[in-house]
């Protein structure tokens, strides 16, 4: 397809502007953005001609003749592609980046990309089957570790996917633009459209799970760092004894608090009789999983909450060296296991406002996100429509 895009910086201004406040009348558009009436209708005509922009009826009075209510076209339809270690999510959103149908499923990543993308593009499809979508104006894509240029560079959580072309993949079994990011800026981004950090120009969002990862929101925009590898803390040594990460090396802090790492910690309570629960579950089945370990913390079992708790401790001190350096006015926890979520945040909590400079923490609320998988889904047609909604 022939990629449409804004024309100049002004055009730019206005898309944006409607995908994340809505429909807006003509006035109130000529207000936010400071535009004259003439160049406004200028803009806008050409918006509507290009097939961004669309009527959609009257707006309120504002005494004197009644304005029209401006919104992105119909036609605009962004699509997400969420990959995690174990799980598949696609959605397609409209040019507000609402949800408009989501599919997802279970699925290994070991087997290699290939698999991966091309069931990802029969489910888009489906969707757009269903929702009677002609064609996608652009495609955002999630995926679990470091992204270099659109491909991924994180062998130990993706193995077989080390520099395969992810973007171009997608460009070409979908015939549209396609961005590609790590989760958790990923994340950040649908935090900062439809979450708590709308809210907030400066935030740090926390990403919990198989894999560890922070995305940084500054001055209202992502930040990526010099290579991309800004928020990359999953790998940060927390100790030179600690137990070996998938990386390679000891003493990460995935090692000690990713999904794994709490696995590991779980099975050994549970072999040394110190969690009767957890003995028993792995008596039981011969695995224990995150939801064993967040089944029996719920129930009150000590050594259980005292393992989790440490790993909440641990989050809390890297928190505390983020936090100060960067100075947000909200640092959100997403991906904590079901059951777990409150249990980690008071402990994290605990550490960062008593550890950290009162100055940086007085006003600054340490929550969990509320948004769930909706957050990545979101942020990931985010992340495309920054591409498509910037003047060509």
């Amino acid at each position: 397809m022939t990629l449409v895009r804004p024309e100049n910086p002004q055009q730019a201004r206005l898309v944006r502007l409607l995908r994340d406040d809505g429909p807006r009348s003509r006035v109130e558009l000529g207000d936010l953005l400071g535009l004259s009436r003439s160049t406004l209708t200028t803009e806008l005509d050409r918006l509507v001609a290009r097939g961004l922009v669309e009527t959609a009826g009257p707006a309120a009075s504002r005494g004197g003749r009644r304005s029209s209510l401006l919104r992105l076209a119909g036609g605009v339809r962004f699509a997400s592609v969420v990959v995690s270690a174990q799980r598949l999510g696609v959605a397609v959103t409209d040019g507000e980046l609402n949800v408009l149908a989501e599919a997802g499923e279970p699925v290994d990543v070991r087997g290699g990309p290939e698999p991966v993308i091309a069931r990802a593009v029969e489910l888009l499809d489906k969707l757009r089957a269903e929702l009677g979508v002609a064609e996608f104006t652009g495609v955002g894509v999630a995926l679990p570790g470091p992204v270099d240029g659109g491909t991924s560079v994180a062998p130990a959580v993706l193995p077989g996917w080390q520099r395969f072309p992810v973007r171009d993949a997608f460009a070409t079994e979908l015939g549209c633009p396609t961005l590609v990011d790590n989760d958790a800026n990923v994340l950040a981004l649908g935090e900062q459209h439809a979450g708590i950090g709308r809210t907030f120009d400066d935030f740090l969002y926390l990403k919990l799970g198989t894999a560890i990862g922070c995305g940084l929101v500054l001055s209202g925009s992502l930040y990526r760092g010099a290579t991309s590898s800004a928020g990359d803390i999953a790998h940060l040594p927390l100790g030179e004894d600690g137990p070996i990460c998938a990386c390679g090396e000891s003493g990460c802090l995935e090692a000690y608090c990713g999904d794994a790492g709490l696995v590991r910690a779980a099975q050994t309570a549970a072999r040394s009789g110190r969690s009767a629960a957890l003995a028993g579950r792995l008596a039981e089945v011969g695995t224990l999983t995150v939801a064993d370990i967040a089944e029996a913390a719920t129930a009150g079992d000590p050594a259980v909450q005292a393992l989790v708790r440490d790993a909440a401790r641990r989050l809390g001190r890297v928190l505390v060296g983020l936090v100060s350096f960067f100075n947000p006015g909200i640092v959100v926890i997403g991906g904590a296991p079901d059951g777990l979520g409150h249990i980690l945040l008071s402990e994290i909590r605990g550490v960062v406002y008593r550890r950290s400079a009162p100055l940086a923490t007085g006003t600054m609320p340490v929550v969990l996100s509320d948004l769930a998988d909706r957050a990545g889904l979101v942020g990931a047609a985010r992340l495309a429509s920054e591409h498509v909604f910037t003047a060509g």
